[in-house]
């Protein structure tokens, strides 16, 4: 593993564990050449997924921007680092078990939307302005108004 703070190649595994979301190794490194400490995780991985853009763009598909987007939206929200951790891990296990490779962009977000939409509603929200691509406070306005239960008026 390549140290991060000097590049050197040589690095020592000084204490592995399992972490906290128990589908990953937390692993603690040591570097012999700088004496810089530093944490890698090790996953498996079932298959590489490609992403399929709406302009049919592909690229591989990266846990940590899937963790960056969800994390922005999960900003200041009352929800455990481990619950979001263990939300990501079911998101890329679900797309892995999809049985394909190639994944449309939508679907990952459909998928977000749906997980965000159980664990806190702000962030639900947060998350569907930029996927829905919300140009105006109206386009807010109609999103919320779905979401309120529908109530009856009273005879």
């Amino acid at each position: 593993m390549r140290c991060p703070f000097c590049g050197n190649v040589d690095t020592q595994v000084k204490d592995s564990r399992p972490a906290e979301d128990h589908v990953s190794i937390r692993r603690r490194r040591f570097c012999s050449a700088c004496g810089g400490r530093f944490t890698t995780y090790e996953r498996v991985q079932l298959r590489d997924l490609v992403v399929i853009k709406s302009n049919g763009r592909r690229e591989e598909f990266e846990r940590d921007k899937l963790e960056r987007s969800i994390r922005i939206a999960l900003q200041k929200r009352p929800v455990e680092h481990e619950r979001m951790e263990k939300m990501i891990s079911g998101i890329v296990r679900r797309l892995e078990s999809m049985g394909e490779t190639d994944i449309q962009s939508n679907k990952i977000g459909e998928i977000v939307m749906e997980s965000l939409a159980r664990i806190d509603t702000v962030a639900y929200v947060r998350f569907a302005s930029v996927y829905k691509n919300f140009q105006a406070a109206d386009d807010f306005d109609k999103f919320v108004s779905e979401l309120r239960p529908k109530i009856t008026p009273e005879e």
